[in-house]
């Protein structure tokens, strides 16, 4: 029998009938006897290779085939703008065999939100966050609402497994699970990682269901179209973009907002139908962006990563990469936005518009050649989000017994490598600091809790990241967008012009109370600032630099600007040696140099050790304030070796931190940002000591 022989009839039907698909993917044709099978299953492939369909096809025959009944079915995406992209699909999948769909997240209306309460949908389409607010909502009968949940499909799973909104979500998961009492079946979809049983293992939780791996072949990488281009600024990008591919729709892609509306700017200004999408814009202007980008030709959309994550924009010809992303993951989903049609193959052009980055877009596609993809890491010890979570079980259940967090919460902490007693430390924590207060055996929320976490009817405690500062912008009464408040500022006392979604705007107006801001179109040029685009390398990114820069790199990818840019590069280069890391030492200006090619969580673990000598440290390299002889570097190679703690002034901020012990959080940022493998690595390196005056 064939996989798709095992379908419900109906659904095999409409496939045939409806859809007038001739045959399914490889990807939808391995998953349905796992999926049927009730095993926790990860689908792995590239963008647009039919994963939705993979998932929802075989859950829809369970569906039928079960007389599933009542919301049964949570689709979990990690942003807004792909929920809305996706209603429309799974709402007329849904509707083929009598069933429905609905979607909840903080733009739908009350409206919609009280019918769905009212009359549950066969499957939600939400979020994390939004499942978390309906858990702790006093509109929400909880075991009506959630009591006949059998499956959890998670998309872009990949998109929360490497940070703290993945804990979040598992630990939502599981309080869902405490309520309803079953083991739901748990589907993953990702593009491809370079740890699959990792994630899966992840992804299962607490479940003791039979977990499975789904990944047809992919394609090689020689069977897409990859070329590397030096055009040295924005500028040039724009003529040069202006000059290729016309008559075709280019998705343009950037690594922050910012240079994302500056490219839009003079693609612009030379022309060229431009559209501009990334997570500032107002949910409108995106809308509108990218629906007048899918039906159009002869176009650009440029974008951020929020692009990457399988928002349907149509039938793609060309993606173009300004400079290079931070990972070859990255570049396998983006890559993946073309060669959906037959006999079309997939594509990328690197624009770079600096040596840095022509470096760091070379190394990256040596890495994919290599088949190499960054393992995905869940952050450890994360004491913060069960602190969260402690707070929100609280409010859901109007309270919570001393030790009663347990039955929430106990069995995820293996996995997040914490113990019972950190937990309680915490507890006592935020005790002692009115965070939390208790009643007899019942803990409530304190003063102090509720000051930091109440606003909003506690949304701010329902989002697990804290975010800068950002002004909403008015035109009129319509919202264009979000910029940080140091876009208000201008050396000249000249009123401040914006750039949002590629175009122009004169700050009349800034309510600092309410956070906005009035604008009006301009004439002149604009910039927006945004805070948090700075771009950590892995240790394997920058060790494939090193190998680019002692002349190991695609030349068959390259222009002649980029093989000339590249030569001159390696020519003038003095930080990389075949067989030792470089030490550079310049008395004449009391500094040394030591090219560690390590990446930034090693080298601000390694740079502790010398802040007694002023230190700098990027990703490639640690800069010391003091011309240091060779003795005394390997002195402080051997400290760095003994003491394995971050320096306190090296601690990022993490939300919730105020809820942690003082001993916790410093375990956990020590935990979190050094890179043990590639410390050790660099310490085990032979180094040349160069001389430079």
């Amino acid at each position: 029998m064939s996989a798709f022989d095992q379908l419900h009839p109906s659904v095999q039907h409409h496939i045939v009938n409806s859809l007038s698909w001739r045959s399914l993917r490889p990807l939808q044709e391995h998953s349905i006897r796992p999926v049927l099978e009730g095993k926790n299953c990860l689908l792995l492939a590239p963008t647009a290779a039919g994963k939705t369909e993979a998932a929802i096809l075989p859950v829809l025959s369970l569906m039928l085939s079960e007389d599933w009944r009542g919301l049964s079915v949570l689709y979990v995406c990690p942003i807004r703008a792909l929920l809305n992209n996706l209603e429309e699909r799974l709402s007329f999948y849904a509707g083929l065999i009598g069933r429905t769909c609905g979607l909840w997240h903080g733009d739908v209306s009350q409206a919609v939100k009280s019918k769905t309460l009212a009359e549950p949908p066969d499957i939600l389409l939400t979020t994390p966050e939004s499942l978390e607010a309906l858990l702790i909502s006093r509109k929400t009968d909880r075991f009506l609402f959630f009591g006949s949940v059998r499956t959890i499909v998670i998309d872009e799973i990949h998109a929360f497994a490497g940070d703290d909104r993945g804990w979040h979500l598992l630990a939502v998961l599981e309080r869902i699970l405490h309520i309803t009492q079953k083991d739901m079946q748990r589907i993953g979809l990702s593009a491809t990682v370079g740890n699959p049983e990792r994630l899966l293992q992840w992804l299962a939780g607490t479940s003791a269901r039979d977990a499975v791996i789904v990944a047809p072949p992919g394609a090689p990488p020689a069977e897409a179209d990859v070329s590397i281009d030096f055009v040295g600024s924005l500028r040039n990008a724009a003529k040069v973009l202006k000059l290729l591919y016309r008559g075709e729709k280019r998705l343009v892609f950037c690594n922050s907002r910012s240079r994302t509306e500056e490219l839009a700017t003079h693609l612009r200004a030379e022309g060229v139908h431009t559209f501009v999408s990334h997570s500032s814009l107002s949910a409108e202007q995106r809308r509108d962006a990218e629906a007048a980008f899918r039906d159009g030709r002869d176009c650009v959309i440029v974008a951020t990563s929020t692009m990457e994550l399988g928002i349907d924009v149509g039938d793609l010809d060309r993606v173009v990469q300004v400079d290079a992303p931070g990972t070859v993951a990255s570049f396998l989903q983006r890559l993946g936005r073309t060669g959906r049609r037959a006999g079309s193959r997939r594509n990328c052009l690197f624009l770079t518009t600096s040596r840095g980055a022509l470096l760091q877009a070379s190394a990256l596609v040596n890495l994919w050649r290599e088949d190499f993809v960054e393992p995905l890491a869940p952050p450890p010890m994360p004491i913060h989000i069960i602190a969260q979570q402690l707070m929100t079980v609280i409010l859901q259940q109007g309270g919570l017994g001393r030790s009663a967090w347990r039955d929430w919460l106990l069995e995820l902490l293996p996995s997040m490598q914490l113990t019972e007693g950190a937990v309680e430390r915490t507890v006592a924590h935020m005790l002692s600091h009115e965070i939390l207060v208790q009643d007899g055996s019942i803990l409530g929320l304190g003063a102090k809790g509720e000051h930091l976490y109440g606003g909003k009817n506690f949304m701010d405690l329902l989002s697990v990241f804290d975010t800068p500062p950002l002004f909403t912008v008015y035109a009129g009464l319509k919202d264009i967008g979000a910029v940080h408040p140091i876009s208000f500022r201008r050396p000249d006392g000249e009123p401040a012009v914006l750039s949002l979604g590629g175009r122009p705007w004169q700050v009349t107006d800034v309510d600092f109370a309410r956070k906005t801001a009035q604008v009006i179109p301009s004439e002149h040029p604009g910039r927006s600032h945004w805070l948090g685009e700075s771009q950590p390398l892995s240790y394997e990114m920058c060790q494939a630099i090193r190998r680019i820069l002692l002349g190991n790199g695609p030349k068959d990818a390259w222009s002649k600007r980029a093989a000339t840019e590249l030569a001159k590069s390696i020519e003038e280069s003095i930080c990389a040696a075949p067989d030792a890391l470089v030490l550079d030492v310049e008395r004449s200006k009391e500094r040394s140099t030591w090219w560690t090619f390590a990446g930034l969580a090693a080298n601000s673990e390694l740079s502790c050790h010398f802040l007694d000598a002023g230190v700098r440290f990027d990703n490639l390299s640690i800069t010391v304030s003091r011309a240091l002889p060779l003795a005394v570097f390997r002195e402080h190679l051997q400290a760095a070796a003994l003491a394995r703690t971050l320096h306190p002034s090296e601690f990022v901020d993490i939300k919730f931190q105020e809820c942690v012990p003082e001993e916790l959080l410093r375990a956990t940022q020590s935990a979190r940002f050094s890179d043990l493998r590639a410390v050790k690595a660099t310490e085990g390196a032979p180094f040349l000591y160069r001389n430079c005056d």
